[in-house]
């Protein structure tokens, strides 16, 4: 990075009772990657204006991981320190994840900008930009301050460059004309800020107002006043001078040749489950019941009738499940969504699928907490459940997703594993990965793995029943309508050999073997625990799911080895030869240990040692690092 600074003049100036104080810097710099956070209160559109400069960036070439945080509560009091919303975003190259902190802060308002001291949000050098029509009196008494002067109270070191730029008064004079309400003309604050942004940052002003048209396809009354107000911001930017030079971001130079844009977790959740069903030529059929976070795949889904796809938005959780297992039966790519409270209304059914041998694909976004807990912040606390929590001996497929791009594959994957296993899968993600958006290449569907759903011999014609298997333990799959193959599939345990009821001791404790093999065979069609990093360091980083980005960046960090799980039930076949390699061996969860204590049943004799985070947000880099380094 090469940075030239220049500094002209330091001066102060009075604005509603408090000093704004500027530094006026020259800065002309290239950097491999910046993070940007939009803060605001939650009607303010900071996760519209976020989403938009993250899919700007994304096509232009920068790697992207961004970090929606907002509050639970549907609309806090304007001003509160409880409404604010965030969006952070890191786009360059080399990103893995949405930076631990920012360098540039755009605070709508008071509130926002103390919350973003107080949670430690932005580096020493960092940009602020802030809209003074935000600071008065009444506004700062909203948000607790004591004084008039926010900055010396927060204790704002003075290498922090305070931008002062009067968003709500500029927005208000670019839009005087428009026609639309004082409301109205308030709620386009966010465009002003969105244009300062892209000068600020260099991303041209015609491609921005392309989203924005798309972004408000459906109210094209509101197009032409949001493209001005975000024209005004870009030319306001770079006809003021606001005495901070723009950010050339250096873009991925590494990409494989395709078609790329952002997509967050659950809409490439929803593609893969889609792209799954082209590819074996069965219908997919989603029973689900919304909730935070994982009612957008529902939604997208829903959408898609073009597809082919069903959606049926049953009245509770468990209507859900059972309507996508009726589905199975039937013989559709059947799946269910939803998070952990929900995951634990479907825990009976799903033992219904594992008894029926039938496949099924449940996704679980897990959100922080038990009960209504954290509903819209993330962790990683519904690993055992997923994989212990029902009752009786039954065994399921576990796998987890690691980025929000491939989100995409693992659904796909999931779909894959159950139809051709004649098992449920449960796909793990979270809330980080749900809302949060990477840059995705668009496969093209032949490059995608072949899916050959489980079939029936037609030698069976006429002798079918469900307890036939082949080789491998999978039950054979007929479906209604297949003449000749007319069965019965019940939740009662069901005789080797007949499929009829049987409590015959011996013969249960048979099918639960047979059960738990179709399980443990899986193994040998997943792909074996990669290390990454430095693979000759005496220390090992062990990860699953979603902080795959974090892990990456402190192995890089400190220069030891990484190896993360997306295989968890099954674990991949070499995973006891990987991790007995190393002297040291660090579990990082966002839990309070479940994937350590799965290591330790599963690879006697390894020490395992563990770093863990229950806070509602994903890891810091930085925090991990000093972890390992005091060890």
């Amino acid at each position: 990075m090469q940075i030239y600074l220049h500094f002209f003049l330091c001066i102060s100036f009075l604005f509603y009772n408090f000093a704004f104080k500027l530094a006026i810097i020259i800065i002309i710099m290239n950097k491999p990657n910046v993070v940007i956070r939009f803060c605001g209160d939650s009607g303010d559109g900071m996760q519209l204006t976020g989403n938009l400069f993250s899919s700007l960036s994304a096509i232009l070439g920068n790697e992207i991981s961004t970090l929606p945080d907002f509050p639970a509560e549907i609309r806090a009091p304007q001003g509160t320190l409880g409404g604010v919303s965030g969006f952070q975003v890191n786009l360059g190259q080399g990103v893995y994840t949405p930076g631990d902190k920012a360098d540039v802060i755009v605070a709508m308002n008071a509130a926002a900008l103390k919350v973003c001291v107080q949670n430690q949000l932005f580096h020493d050098h960092a940009i602020i930009i802030v809209d003074t029509d935000t600071f008065t009196k009444p506004d700062l008494e909203k948000a607790l301050y004591k004084t008039d002067n926010p900055f010396t109270e927060l204790g704002i070191k003075e290498t922090v460059q305070i931008v002062p730029v009067a968003l709500t008064s500029l927005t208000k004079e670019s839009l005087k004309d428009s026609g639309l309400d004082n409301k109205s003309i308030l709620k386009s604050r966010n465009m002003f800020a969105l244009g300062v942004v892209c000068w600020l940052f260099n991303r041209p002003i015609d491609k921005a107002i392309h989203f924005l048209e798309g972004k408000f396809a459906k109210k094209p009354a509101l197009i032409a006043p949001n493209v001005k107000v975000l024209t005004d911001g870009f030319n306001y930017g770079n006809n003021t001078a606001l005495n901070i030079n723009t950010i050339n971001v250096e873009v991925a130079d590494n990409l494989q040749h395709g078609t790329y844009t952002s997509i967050a977790g659950n809409k490439a959740t929803a593609w893969g489950m889609i792209a799954a069903a082209q590819k074996c030529g069965k219908r997919l059929f989603l029973g689900s019941y919304p909730i935070t976070p994982a009612t957008d795949i529902m939604q997208e889904l829903a959408g898609r009738k073009d597809m082919g796809v069903m959606v049926v938005q049953a009245e509770d959780e468990i209507a859900g499940v059972c309507t996508a297992i009726g589905a199975s039966f039937a013989g559709d790519l059947a799946c269910t969504s939803t998070s952990g409270p929900g995951l634990s209304l479907k825990s009976e059914a799903v033992g219904l699928a594992v008894m029926a041998e039938l496949p099924l694909v449940v996704i679980d976004v897990q959100r922080g907490g038990p009960s209504t807990g954290l509903p819209t912040k993330t962790e990683q606390t519904d690993l055992l459940q997923a994989i212990y929590g029902r009752n009786g001996e039954c065994p399921a497929v576990v796998i987890a997703a690691s980025t929000s791009a491939n989100c995409f594959q693992y659904a796909y994957e999931a779909c894959k594993i159950a139809l051709e296993n004649m098992t449920p899968v449960i796909l793990m993600t979270d809330t980080y990965l749900a809302n949060g958006t990477g840059l995705w290449r668009l496969p093209q569907l032949a490059e995608l793995p072949d899916i050959k759903p489980q079939g029936v011999p037609q030698e069976l014609k006429n002798q079918y029943s469900v307890a036939l298997r082949d080789a491998n333990q999978v039950r054979y799959w007929a479906t209604p309508g297949m003449e000749g193959f007319e069965h019965r599939n019940i939740g009662l345990e069901r005789d080797s050999q007949t499929g009829s009821i049987s409590t015959n001791p011996a013969n249960h404790e048979k099918m639960v073997k047979a059960r738990q093999a179709k399980i443990d065979q899986i193994v040998n069609r997943i792909p074996n625990l990669q290390v990454q990093g430095n693979v000759l360091s005496d220390t090992l980083l062990v990860g699953w799911g979603s902080t795959e980005g974090h892990l990456h960046a402190a192995a890089n960090e400190l220069n030891c080895a990484l190896a993360h799980f997306n295989y968890i039930n099954p674990l991949p076949k070499n995973t006891a030869e990987v991790l007995k390699q190393y002297k040291r061996v660090i579990v990082c969860e966002l839990n309070n240990g479940q994937f350590a204590t799965l290591l330790r049943s599963k690879v006697p004799g390894v020490k395992i040692m563990q770093y863990n985070e229950i806070m509602g947000q994903p890891f810091a880099v930085e925090r991990i690092v000093e972890h390992v380094k005091a060890l």
